[in-house]
């Protein structure tokens, strides 16, 4: 059966049969599968990795929100940095993005220093493929 046939099958099907269709196809394309009942008894690789307890479970789930708010942040002002050596921006423009980032980066630190984190804490080890933020915002 091609992609076509299974298209066009898909589309009369039922929504059930064209989410395990879905399901099916994510499956093959991401080598998932199924759980074993043999493997409820212990806990996975997975799960022995991560150490969870729940008296810091809120600090950090702030850590992880304050991780992305981070990376996304320092991806803003790469851009901002972009268009502005480009010439794309009026003068005010670049004042307003100038004292966004500003502020963004105030309520970052703020929200560190509530949460008793530093940036650094904030760099996810990516193993072989180094930290997720540059060192020093470089």
């Amino acid at each position: 059966m091609t992609e076509d046939d299974r298209a066009r099958g898909a589309q009369g099907a039922s929504p059930a049969a064209a989410a395990e269709e879905v399901a099916r196809a994510a499956a093959h394309a991401f080598g998932l599968t199924p759980a074993r009942p043999d493997d409820v008894g212990g806990p996975s690789a997975a799960a022995q990795r991560l150490h969870t307890d729940p008296d810091t479970v809120e600090r950090d789930l702030i850590k992880l929100v304050l991780t992305i708010v981070e990376l996304l942040r320092q991806l803003m002002e790469r851009t901002a940095i972009h268009r502005v050596e480009q010439g794309d921006l009026s003068e005010l423009q670049e004042e307003r993005i100038g004292m966004t980032l500003m502020i963004l980066n105030e309520r970052m630190t703020e929200l560190c220093d509530r949460y008793g984190l530093t940036m650094d804490d904030l760099n996810l080890d990516l193993g072989p493929l180094g930290s997720l933020l540059p060192h020093n915002g470089a």
